[in-house]
């Protein structure tokens, strides 16, 4: 059982075939997807990383000899979870989880979920993300995604662990590592995890990486992440810059509000929205519908100004952690509440009719 959202659930008293890495794995996305606290999932996603590196007849002696726990990163509660799985049992906390926690996360969305093919805005532990890229991948793969696009932070977001150009130009070695373990991306319908960066709008506009790097990125994201209470003049000066930069893309979480969440509640920046969309549409940048439970950004009369202005769009998950991808079924309820259609949305469209787009405004 991979980490794929599905209606089923396991049985305790039914056989399980999956295996232990898979029973680990699959308790942790359901407890990202679900927001529980984070380290609440590293000791599963510890687990598995520890007991991945075993032979699965290595893995049952342990299992029944009762030694798992000598191995580092086991505990007594993932302990139990090898043990029921590696003797074929479904393990009580995925079942009890799956109860909880497996079904839809949304009623409604389920047309344009089933047209998208990727996500544009992905962190890993790269930066403030809380898992290796691999992993990532893996799960938007096991997600359906023929997509997904690695936008850890840059530079000056330090508290965010933003990648320096050395550290930019080093990941992007790791992304074609990745992808030419599987297969290269030569054809559409091979999974490919696309190079880009989540990058700052600076105080003036500009962007937080130097015009070479961000040339070597399929795809950039812009978003402003600093004095998100600037007067509303200048921030609309900043966002127009931003958005009229060739390097830029896609507008990320607009507003930079927070309506829930561990973080506390944050209100919206202001901006003259009908200025910063028509920029949007002129210089063929899409606004981001950001699916994160704790920002809905932009704000459903923003989101209709912004559909009323012709804007295109995409809708991420902005996740940190695996389950957290299929945070984008939020923003899909969102855009089929209001109508918006699939075409307008760049993440329905192949991968190599993105990558063309988002290339397009360099090349002019």
């Amino acid at each position: 059982m991979g980490p794929v959202a599905s209606d089923s659930r396991p049985d305790p008293g039914k056989p399980y075939d999956d295996g232990p890495v898979a029973a680990l794995r699959r308790i942790a996305f359901l407890l990202e997807r679900s927001r529980a606290e984070t380290y609440k999932v590293k000791a599963f996603r510890s687990a598995a990383a520890t007991i991945l590196t075993l032979a699965p007849d290595d893995v049952a002696a342990r299992a029944s000899s009762g030694t798992l726990r000598d191995l580092p990163g086991i505990g007594a509660s993932t302990a139990e979870v090898i043990e029921a799985a590696a003797a074929g049992r479904v393990p009580e906390r995925l079942a009890k989880l799956e109860a909880e926690t497996g079904g839809p996360l949304v009623e409604g969305g389920e047309r344009v979920r089933a047209a998208l093919r990727g996500d544009l805005h992905s962190h890993s532990d790269w930066s403030d993300g809380g898992s290796p890229i691999e992993e990532m991948a893996f799960t938007a793969m096991e997600l359906g995604h023929e997509y997904l696009v690695l936008t850890d932070h840059s530079p000056r977001l330090k508290v965010a662990n933003g990648l320096s150009v050395a550290r930019l130009t080093r990941q992007l070695e790791i992304v074609e590592a990745i992808n030419e373990h599987l297969g290269g991306g030569a054809e559409e319908s091979t999974f490919t995890l696309l190079k880009g960066i989540e990058v700052d709008i600076l105080d003036d506009g500009s962007l937080d990486q130097t015009e070479e790097m961000l040339a070597r990125l399929d795809l950039r994201v812009a978003s402003v992440h600093s004095k998100l209470a600037m007067d509303r003049g200048p921030m609309t000066r900043r966002m127009v810059a931003a958005v009229q930069n060739p390097f830029t893309n896609v507008l990320g979480h607009c507003t930079g509000r927070l309506v829930t969440g561990n973080r506390g509640k944050r209100g919206q920046s202001e901006f003259d929205a009908a200025e910063v969309f028509a920029a949007c549409v002129e210089n063929d940048v899409a606004v981001e519908i950001n699916a994160r439970p704790e920002r809905r950004d932009p704000p459903t009369r923003l989101l209709e100004q912004a559909i009323e202005a012709g804007c295109l769009f995409s809708i991420d998950s902005d996740a940190h952690a695996p389950g957290q991808l299929d945070f984008q079924v939020y923003g899909c309820a969102r855009a089929q509440e209001l109508g918006l259609e699939p075409e307008r949305i760049v993440n329905t469209w192949p991968r190599q009719r993105l990558v063309s787009w988002a290339e397009s405004k360099i090349l002019g």
